[in-house]
């Protein structure tokens, strides 16, 4: 690609989900910054922060888990400012606003006539068992503010449910917010993640799961469902998850539909969907809406083609694209 006149900017907050995406611009040569989210500032004046051709949101919503719950709503103020200045964001801040919102993410499903896990939202523990009044058993109550699956706990019954309620055996999160919302079974063993880059569909897996983990991250998964060790020298998370698959698959056209009108919707350009099937009625449900997708490990392997690829692509097209902009206003 002709060299890019500022560089990409990639704001960050993990210390290594994002070393393949560093390594393939590294690769290519491809004008690039690192920002650290976990500390950083900006200056208000607009001349200070024409230094990137285009900034790309890789901040996570799990950040308080690692003591990095300071740069959440930090950047969504971020974001803003930068989209004031008419400075071109990959998953903006309408995007991480829903990243961010598990309460939102269902509103927004529910506002495309979507299906989702039956659900209730609410901001003290004692309103989970009234909230869970009606649901099928089990339930899970799971913090708004989320990722990697922390803080998600499940009760098989109303009495398990209002004695945790009661003790205050479970967290409401980082904004004193969650969801009582129904777990739903899956049919043969897996839920499906959808990707997409440019709010188009990439790829999509089949994650097998063994029921004991809410974190079902697929840069973290070792194993194809042959049982073939993948390459973990891929992998941008710190530890394989025991038990977990993938195979890569090609959903229907109608939930390749549906993935690309929620990201749309959502404000989404680089992100992931994950939808179930409940083994028990074999209802489909969308039920997470992720900005920060990882990618599979090992994508040559599972899906045929390295997914960094198409995502760099797509980033030096998009910085090119705000260039020329800027030069012709």
């Amino acid at each position: 690609m002709t060299a890019l006149k500022r560089p990409i900017a990639i704001y960050y907050e993990h210390p290594h989900w994002f070393d393949r995406l560093f390594a393939e611009m590294d690769r290519r040569g491809t004008s690039y910054q690192r920002v650290d989210a976990t500390q950083h500032s900006y200056d208000i004046e607009a001349n200070a922060n024409q230094r990137y051709s285009l900034v790309f949101n890789r901040m996570s919503p799990s950040a308080y888990t690692r003591g990095h719950g300071h740069g959440i709503y930090y950047t969504v103020s971020y974001l803003e400012h930068l989209e004031r200045l008419g400075v071109r964001v990959i998953n903006g801040s309408r995007g991480f606003r829903n990243e961010i919102s598990k309460a939102s993410q269902l509103s927004l499903l529910q506002s495309l006539g979507l299906t989702y896990p039956r659900a209730r939202v609410i901001n003290h523990p004692e309103e989970a068992p009234a909230a869970a009044e009606g649901f099928r058993f089990p339930v899970i109550v799971k913090p708004n503010v989320g990722g990697s699956g922390k803080g998600i706990v499940r009760f098989d019954s109303p009495a398990a449910l209002a004695e945790a309620a009661k003790q205050g055996k479970f967290s409401l999160g980082l904004d004193n917010t969650a969801l009582v919302q129904e777990f739903i079974p899956a049919r043969d063993g897996h839920i499906t993640r959808v990707e997409v880059v440019g709010g188009k569909y990439l790829y999509a897996i089949n994650v097998y799961i063994t029921g004991e983990t809410f974190d079902l991250c697929p840069a973290d998964i070792c194993k194809t469902t042959g049982g073939v060790e993948l390459n973990l020298a891929t992998c941008a998370v710190e530890a394989p998850k025991a038990g977990l698959r993938v195979e890569g698959y090609t959903p229907p056209a109608q939930q390749i539909h549906d993935v690309e009108r929620i990201m749309q919707t959502a404000g989404i350009d680089v992100g992931g969907i994950e939808y179930i099937v409940d083994d028990r009625d074999g209802k489909l449900y969308y039920y997470d809406i992720n900005a920060l997708s990882n990618f599979v490990s090992d994508g040559p392997r599972v899906i045929g083609f390295d997914p960094f690829v198409k995502l760099v692509d797509y980033l030096e097209q998009q910085a090119q694209e705000s260039l020329a902009k800027e030069a012709a206003a």
